[in-house]
């Protein structure tokens, strides 16, 4: 099984823990995951971090049936593309009754559980989104 190392996680852990995007005030465009620079003004444009909400709504999604290994005792579970109020594109797993989960449906972030490296290894925490009622 993989198994993370914390160094990787602790650098990742405001784009994991924390839903920070980037802003670039040059072209107006919003990324996540963060960027160090805007791939649309390239070097020119001036970027900062920004919280995003994790509200939005569902672009695309696909019932996953047959796991990778890891994940075979969660199936079936939705993976989805999320377009944020922001404007930001996120694709993550989205949670609740596989039948109400529809294009077009507003979603919110929720902070769980995703994964652990074995018995003893790292327990890998993030967001998924959840059906608004």
């Amino acid at each position: 099984m993989f198994r993370s190392s914390v160094p990787l996680l602790w650098r990742l852990k405001k784009s994991k823990y924390r839903l920070v995007g980037t802003h670039c005030s040059s072209c107006n465009s919003i990324y996540f995951p963060p960027k160090t620079f805007c791939p649309q003004c390239r070097r020119s444009g001036k970027i900062k971090e920004i919280f995003l909400s994790g509200k939005g709504k569902i672009v695309s999604f696909t019932v996953i049936r047959v796991a990778p290994k890891g994940f075979e005792d969660k199936v079936p579970y939705v993976i989805g593309i999320i377009e944020l109020e922001e404007g930001a594109l996120i694709s993550g797993e989205i949670v609740g009754n596989i039948e109400d989960i529809k294009i077009g449906k507003s979603v919110h972030s929720v902070f769980r559980r995703i994964m652990e490296d074995g018995p003893d290894g790292l327990i890998h925490y993030g967001f998924k989104f959840e059906l608004d009622d």
